[in-house]
């Protein structure tokens, strides 16, 4: 192997530890916030911003207790899997006008394949842990990840198809062609509010990838006193909430990278370093605003669903706003 390679490959290790440690980091101050956020909104003080760090180092001096009727490997080996598939999503996406670390390597197919990982994670610690109430959550667990693929994966192809037809030149699923061609400006009036109708599932389907409320129902701690996680304690526990929070930054990430990936460096005619640190504050900017929408906004403002009734919303309503939205954008080429 030749120098050159040597450097490359020292250059994506490095990459990875940053984006890693980053990720991490900014996951963890931004589930801070989002507790400030729901705690004023509810006219509560709430915690500090910086108790989930706090929650993250208590938990790791704590003792790791794994329950007797639990299959040992399998329970400490899944918060392990969820939190290193959580950073791994990292790698392949754009952040600003910063290019992905596995650029050219991923799509938004293997984002989508990816994504499950993490919940099948929960379900696989849940049912190795021996506990009736985290057998429970998995089941649950399972039914809500059935539930809001079809939504998401409507998503996906809508975007996909549209940029077929503007770009059939270009790999139409790659991260990086997604986030250099907007879909708002692809599409005419009916392919606008079809995409309006896309962010929005994407939007409601959010809360579900991170079981968040109102579609929490697998953890549930006032039904199942925390269901898949109820048998968890101390590191393992520590590795779930750090991967939570991961996989929070994920995907607001990417909704920005699907429907807001613009950068405003441009704007003040500035280029090189200076032009990257405009574009990557401004997209933690939309990082915050994203969650705040997607998760904040809508865990204060909705009630817990119980699971047939988050089966029902994603099977029903919201797979047909996203199939709408997938329509008016079919029709809104065809009719050009």
């Amino acid at each position: 192997m030749t120098f050159i390679g040597l450097f490359e490959i020292l250059v994506k290790i490095i990459g990875a530890i940053v984006i890693a440690f980053l990720g991490v980091v900014i996951g963890l101050f931004y589930k801070g916030i989002d507790r400030k956020l729901a705690a004023r909104m509810q006219a509560r003080v709430g915690p500090p911003i910086r108790q989930p760090f706090m929650d993250f180092f208590k938990l790791m001096i704590k003792e790791n207790i794994v329950p007797e009727n639990a299959v040992p490997w399998i329970f400490n080996g899944a918060p392990v899997m969820t939190l290193v598939v959580s950073i791994t999503i990292l790698f392949y996406m754009p952040i600003g006008s910063i290019s992905p670390l596995f650029k050219g390597y991923g799509d938004i197919i293997l984002i989508a394949y990816l994504l499950t990982i993490p919940a099948i994670g929960m379900v696989v610690g849940g049912f190795s842990s021996g506990s009736p109430y985290a057998n429970i959550g998995a089941q649950r667990e399972m039914v809500m990840m059935m539930s809001y693929e079809l939504p998401l994966v409507t998503t996906i192809i809508a975007i996909g198809w549209k940029l077929s037809q503007a770009y059939p030149q270009l790999n139409i699923f790659s991260l990086v062609v997604i986030n250099a061609h907007p879909i708002w400006g692809l599409v005419g009036p009916l392919g606008f509010v079809g995409a309006i109708l896309l962010f929005i599932t994407l939007a409601i389907v959010t809360p579900a990838e991170l079981s968040k409320i109102p579609f929490d129902a697998p953890e549930a701690e006032t039904e199942l006193a925390g269901g898949l996680l109820v048998e968890y304690s101390g590191r393992n526990l520590a590795l779930f909430s750090l991967a939570d929070a991961v996989k929070t930054v994920v995907m607001a990430s990417l909704t920005i990278v699907l429907f807001f990936p613009y950068n405003i460096a441009h704007l003040f005619t500035l280029s090189g370093v200076f032009a990257t640190i405009i574009d990557l504050l401004f997209f933690l900017i939309k990082l915050l605003l994203i969650i705040f929408v997607e998760v904040t906004f809508i865990r204060v403002a909705v009630a817990r669903l119980k699971i047939d009734q988050v089966s029902f919303a994603y099977w029903v309503p919201v797979s047909i706003i996203g199939l709408l939205g997938l329509m008016l954008i079919v029709l809104d080429t065809i009719i050009v």
